[in-house]
């Protein structure tokens, strides 16, 4: 099972796929893993995927033409059941081979790509579902310990000086530029790795949503390692 922190309830472990997808979101509860020891190695089908750029969309088919071993051949058939599990619950996952997300360098305030805790937002009801087969694992930050950084007194006030609207138009210059979006870490703050294997699924921002969307975000991937990731 997954170890976490006694102190933090936000996050709840289920032992099977029915139990991730039926368990409603509740009270601080937003994010759920179904907590898994995969057999199988994961690390010979990153191994032969044929890149292209910094991330690589593998389609099924790609994925069937491989020529594996036996224990790549378990690794697979794990990840198509996963795909056709989501598929058959009515999500659309795609499995993704990342070297590197691309980064928001140039931002004078400060970044919003993926490497930035940060919460995902859509206008109809959904959640993010992901689990990272091989590489580096993502991670989820209390909400308890985390502070919006349009709310930071310091950073509001240098995100006025960049802004060159009305006053009523702020907030959505905010909204538009996914600032709102993002979060940093409170001092002595614990972030729980979602570590291998574990399909998790995670609160978003929706008009519905009655629970605060789970903060997360990527690792910095390792070097030479790309992440085999199914997200959706």
């Amino acid at each position: 099972m997954l170890d976490l922190p006694k102190t933090e309830n936000q996050i709840l472990s289920v032992s099977t796929f029915r139990e991730l997808v039926d368990t409603a979101f509740h009270g601080v509860v937003n994010a759920l893993c179904w907590s898994r020891q995969l057999n199988g190695d994961f690390a010979e089908i990153a191994g032969k995927i044929e890149q292209s750029g910094n991330i690589t969309v593998i389609d099924e088919e790609a994925l069937l033409e491989l020529p594996l071993s036996e224990a790549g051949n378990l690794a697979r058939e794990i990840i198509l059941e996963d795909l056709k599990l989501l598929r058959e619950y009515g999500a659309s996952p795609v499995l993704n081979l990342i070297n590197y997300y691309e980064k928001d360098e140039n931002n004078p305030l400060f970044p919003t790509d993926v490497y930035s805790y940060h919460v995902d937002r859509s206008p109809i009801p959904t959640d993010t579902f992901l689990c990272t087969y091989y590489g580096a694992s993502s991670d989820v930050l209390p909400n308890s310990q985390a502070e919006q950084k349009i709310l930071v007194p310091e950073i509001r006030e240098e995100l006025k000086k960049h802004y060159h609207g009305n006053e009523e138009g702020f907030e959505s210059y905010l909204t538009e530029h996914f600032y709102d979006l993002h979060y940093r870490a409170k001092p002595d703050a614990q972030p729980i790795s979602l570590g291998i294997g574990n399909m998790w699924r995670l609160a978003v921002d929706h008009p519905e949503s009655k629970v605060l969307p789970c903060v997360h975000r990527a690792p910095v991937e390792k070097l030479g390692e790309s992440r085999l990731l199914l997200i959706c």
